[in-house]
């Protein structure tokens, strides 16, 4: 499997997970995501990300967000 294509999945499955943490649907959670940051984070930072559990990604992309004006 390609870099790209590993990148795409996981961003989906952190994407899953961060609307299961915070009760939205994917729709909601993506755009959030996409809004503050989050969606830019895990592509710049996927090596690192990759390697924790997702509660701990989800916890990096709530301050992340939070800092950049979200309100999760």
């Amino acid at each position: 499997m390609s870099y790209q294509r590993r990148l795409i999945n996981y961003t989906i499955a952190c994407v899953n997970e961060f609307a299961e943490a915070f009760n939205l649907n994917v729709k909601e959670a993506y755009r959030y995501l996409r809004d503050f940051k989050g969606i830019e984070f895990l592509k710049d930072f996927y090596e690192e990300e990759y390697l924790l559990s997702f509660d701990n990604v989800v916890e990096d992309l709530q301050a992340l967000c939070r800092r950049n004006g979200g309100t999760i």
